[in-house]
């Protein structure tokens, strides 16, 4: 059996005001370049003032980003489509961007194929935002504190 993909997700990244300018990039880099998660795809949509969206896919990036994201290999796979872009940007406020990017979760890869092959399947996946597991925390020691 060959090693199956490893979980794939969708991030979407919101910047207002347009101030998109590739800054994460170092971030993301690292995490290919320490075999934690792999680029599939990447695409940029930027919308106007008057509510015009320019998509731009990975080989279309202006210079700066595109030379920020140039270590990001295998990042031009076409997986993320017109319509899926389209919808993006149907949903964008004006004077702002969003980041796509599709990515593999490679850290999970081993342990996706030992449930595989234990007959599993996954049935759900859900993200919690860090600041919804933070406010979580917060009460749950202020109630065991209080309990004291």
């Amino acid at each position: 059996m060959t090693d199956a993909t490893g979980p794939i997700e969708l991030i979407v990244l919101a910047f207002d005001g347009n101030r998109f300018n590739g800054d994460i990039t170092p971030a993301l880099v690292d995490l290919v370049e320490r075999g934690i998660v792999r680029v599939i795809d990447l695409a940029v949509v930027v919308k106007d003032d008057d509510g015009a969206a320019l998509i731009l896919e990975m080989q279309e990036l202006p210079d700066d980003i595109a030379a920020a994201v140039a270590g990001i290999s295998g990042a031009a796979s076409g997986l993320l489509s017109e319509a899926d872009l389209n919808e993006l940007a149907d949903d964008m406020k004006p004077n702002s961007t969003v980041a796509a990017l599709l990515c593999e979760h490679v850290w999970a890869t081993g342990f996706a194929n030992a449930v595989r092959s234990a007959g599993g399947t996954l049935v759900l996946s859900e993200r919690i935002p860090g600041d919804v597991v933070d406010a979580a925390r917060a009460t749950l020691l202020a109630t065991t504190s209080q309990g004291d």
